[in-house]
């Protein structure tokens, strides 16, 4: 019994492809198709995720503004702070003529 069915339905899809291919032949255009099998499973596309760049940025460069170390003068004792802690008149701001060390010296 199955073997009878198998052959009508082989039989029945031939005539389906005649009919087809005589509409090819007779209009001179091909509008169909004709599937055997089943559906075919198509992978699904691979992601690849976009590239990676990374940017080197150079390391930002700190310039310190130049010091503006002062010593402080008082004129009636003739001494610098912090060796004199009080001064009658006003103290007076000097430029030191060696660099500013702290605990150092003060200019003479």
């Amino acid at each position: 019994m199955k073997k009878i069915a198998a052959i009508g339905v082989c039989g029945m899809l031939a005539v389906a492809g005649l009919v087809a291919s005589a509409s090819v032949y007779a209009h001179g255009r091909f509008y169909g198709g004709v599937v055997i099998g089943g559906p075919i499973w198509v992978p699904p596309p691979v992601y690849y995720p976009p590239p990676v760049y990374v940017e080197r940025v150079p390391a930002p460069v700190y310039v310190e503004p130049p010091r503006q170390d002062y010593w402080y003068y008082c004129q009636e004792s003739k001494a610098y702070y912090p060796y004199v802690q009080n001064c009658p008149s006003p103290w007076m701001k000097v430029v030191p003529n060696t660099p500013a060390v702290p605990g150092g010296p003060p200019p003479q």
